[in-house]
């Protein structure tokens, strides 16, 4: 991401942190949601370690979480098991998404997965359809007391 870098798409409200740790799919890919969806990349970390250190932080706030299960080091599930925010939405991007282990992953948290090989598209939908809804979910938010707001509304249909 370059600093003269400016955003695609006219609405770009869903602020969102990205565990990968090949540098071509994470370059190209926030790219693509920078481009075709209303998604703001606004970390990346390519391990466990990394990644649950930005999202414990609480300076970082982000919507979106988007985990790579095979990482550098650690693994996409130990992010997932303790990522508990329910304001933020958990997807996994992989490719190996198994049926069992699309089942861990929804046992985990995550509210929807999608396979790096043919599913980025589906991706980019659910990231329009989850700006979407974020308005309501937003105000809805600020009305409610804090931590007695209910989860986002999961996606697991990929």
């Amino acid at each position: 991401m370059g600093s003269g870098q400016t955003a695609s798409h006219p609405l770009m409200t869903i602020k969102a942190f990205l565990v990968e740790d090949s540098p071509i799919i994470r370059e190209n890919l926030i790219q693509a949601l920078h481009e075709l969806s209303p998604v703001q990349v606004i970390g990346t970390a390519d391990d466990e370690a990394t990644a649950l250190a930005w999202l414990d932080s609480a300076h970082n706030v982000c919507d979106l979480v988007i985990i790579d299960i095979f990482l550098k080091r650690g693994s996409g599930l130990g992010v997932l098991r303790a990522t508990n925010d329910p304001r933020r939405s958990l997807v996994v991007l992989s490719n190996y998404l198994s049926i069992e282990m699309r089942r861990k992953c929804l046992d985990l948290g995550a509210s929807a997965m999608f396979d790096k090989s043919n599913e980025i598209d589906a991706l980019l939908s659910y990231c329009t359809r989850l700006d979407d809804g974020k308005t309501r979910a937003a105000e809805a938010a600020r009305r409610a007391r804090p931590g007695s707001a209910a989860p986002a509304s999961r996606d697991a249909s990929h």
